[in-house]
């Protein structure tokens, strides 16, 4: 049984990433929160010596990204120099790109496939490679779901999970059971809070809505999952007191 820890997903505050000072402004707050992580993702452009320069200032350990699809597929060498030099272990994607989504049930066959092929490499220089689901996923095809297929199809190996409870819960999935079912396959899952705004879904700070933690903290556990990874799309408040509760309602629930 695994003892995971927090790490702050950098989207959350995407608006405060845009140059290096403020990358710099937003690494130090984050630090201040109590996270010791990170996951890069959405930042603007910045050389990578000093995205890691900073990290390392703020003793943040980049636990995994969040990358575009075709950067892996067309330059993989570059990611992989990257990715070292950040000693990140963990590479993802985001989502399932376009041309595979408007294929319909093909394109689910064919991005396992693909991405099976590009967790190899990645896997043959010692990093994993995940993916990051939505609720689009949940498009059912026969019995089998568009995400089912891609983790049916695809090498355990080489293609990994990053489950996001949200999106799962959004649609209509089982969020503890998907953990379950991806035991010694997820090294960073995603943490997101649902919350009801009148008929709307709404994402909300972890606890801080109607998910089942106690249950789903359990089950990461289960699953051997590493990381944390603390990611609110949209935030009803400053997205950095959003971190700050999402931490401190972790911290009350007994997460380290």
């Amino acid at each position: 049984m695994s003892h995971p820890k927090l790490a702050a997903q950098l989207y959350t505050v995407r608006e405060f990433t845009k140059t290096l000072e403020d990358f710099r402004n937003t690494m130090r707050k984050v630090r201040d929160i109590g996270y010791t992580a990170v996951q890069i993702s959405a930042i603007g452009p910045m050389p990578h010596e000093d995205v890691k320069a900073v990290a390392d200032t703020f003793g943040l350990k980049i636990c995994i990204t969040h990358v575009g699809f075709d950067y892996l597929q067309n330059d993989i060498e570059a990611a992989i120099a990257q990715h070292k030099l950040w000693d990140c272990p963990n590479v993802a994607v985001g989502s399932m790109p376009a041309q595979y989504r408007e294929a319909g049930e093909e394109g689910f066959h064919k991005f396992a496939k693909d991405a099976t092929e590009v967790g190899k490499k990645l896997a043959d220089a010692g990093l994993t490679f995940s993916y990051h689901n939505h609720s689009f996923e949940f498009a059912r095809f026969g019995k089998l779901t568009g995400l089912d297929i891609i983790y049916n199809e695809s090498d355990p190996r080489y293609l990994q999970a990053e489950i996001d409870t949200y999106w799962i819960q959004h649609g209509g999935g089982d969020v503890i059971a998907w953990i379950k079912r991806m035991k010694d396959r997820m090294p960073v899952v995603h943490f997101k809070d649902m919350v009801m705004q009148g008929h709307q879904q709404i994402m909300a700070e972890i606890g801080e809505g109607n998910l089942n933690w106690p249950g789903i903290i359990e089950a990461c556990k289960e699953a051997n999952v590493q990381w944390y990874a603390i990611e609110q799309d949209v935030c009803q408040r400053n997205p950095f007191e959003s971190l700050k509760m999402s931490y401190d309602n972790l911290r009350e629930m007994g997460v380290e």
